[in-house]
């Protein structure tokens, strides 16, 4: 196959494609977002744990997130694709049918993006999004004394990447839950919106390498420290650490890819704000702790390493 029967495959899961770059008007009220993320075979992930169709939705989703985060409404995507010779057609078509399956629930159009030869199957994702101005929530603006919390419970996408290494661990609904989570996440772009609009929402980040991780980030950025007071997990999480023998606390700060956001909110507003997203969202916002002026992560009082994934000390 050529690059021209290629295009011409995928061109039903995009808007169009021939121009040297795509061409895009924001409105002047508002501003633009822009991301990348990258999935490279057997570092981000396996053919073993998941379909070509999972593959492409979550390398969608995992750049979703990072518009969630600040608060952004997708509009557009680029997709460059590297894939070694063997790659089939019916492959590539696969792959496109998640990446294009995901954007669609999401409103983002896939305008354009590359293809080229690679020794392991690529994929470079670049998103743009558009937040109000008075709107817009960065990593940076938390403060000492805000509640930090998070939009869901977390490990669940962790315990479904050790049921396809271990897929004795468990069964049942708990094991449906763990590899959905893990195959088909789902990005919080109504939530991190809804949390944006909000004043006393201060500083967001999503939770994509972990919460040890990200939480440390927000901290960092905001010139803070945190205190971690609770770690809210996913059922089919605590019972796959339980069942590798592991404290369920510890499997979930050192998790990935669950997506959801780590917030931080004005400590006097918490209660009025959480009360408001349970409303909106069925389901509640979870404290996890508080920022502090110390610098440094703190749990059960004793300092906090960062535990969560890093692509150059990990291999999925």
């Amino acid at each position: 196959m050529n690059e021209e029967q290629i295009l011409e495959a995928i061109r039903p899961f995009t808007a169009g494609i021939g121009d040297d770059a795509a061409l895009w008007q924001p409105s002047r009220s508002h501003r633009s977002a822009i991301s990348s993320d990258m999935l490279v075979e057997n570092v981000d992930f396996t053919r073993d744990a998941m379909a070509l169709q999972d593959v492409g939705w979550r390398a969608m989703a995992a750049n979703v997130s990072d518009l969630a985060a600040m608060g952004a409404k997708p509009v557009l995507a680029t997709v460059a694709l590297g894939f070694p010779e063997a790659t089939t057609l019916d492959e590539i078509v696969e792959l496109y049918r998640g990446l294009a399956t995901y954007a669609a629930r999401c409103k983002l159009v896939v305008v354009g993006g590359d293809l080229s030869r690679a020794p392991a199957l690529t994929i470079a994702i670049a998103v743009v999004g558009e937040v109000r101005t008075s709107n817009v929530k960065t990593r940076a603006g938390g403060r000492p004394g805000d509640v930090v919390a998070v939009t869901g419970r977390l490990g669940a996408a962790r315990a479904g990447l050790e049921l396809t290494r271990h897929p004795q661990l468990i069964a049942g609904d708990l094991r449906e839950e763990a590899l959905q989570a893990l195959r088909r996440p789902e990005s919080r772009v109504a939530e991190g919106r809804f949390l944006a609009a909000s004043r006393n929402v201060t500083a967001m980040i999503d939770c994509s390498d972990g919460l040890s991780t990200d939480l440390g980030r927000l901290a960092t950025a905001s010139e803070c420290g945190a205190v971690v007071e609770s770690v809210p997990l996913a059922r089919s999480a605590c019972a796959v650490a339980e069942a590798r023998g592991e404290k369920p606390e510890v499997f979930g700060l050192a998790g990935g890819e669950d997506f959801e956001l780590i917030v931080a909110i004005r400590a006097r507003a918490f209660r009025h704000v959480a009360a408001r997203y349970a409303v909106r969202f069925k389901r509640e916002l979870l404290r996890v702790g508080v920022l502090r002026a110390e610098p440094g992560l703190e749990w059960n009082g004793v300092p906090l390493e960062a535990s969560g994934w890093d692509h150059f000390a990990h291999g999925r």
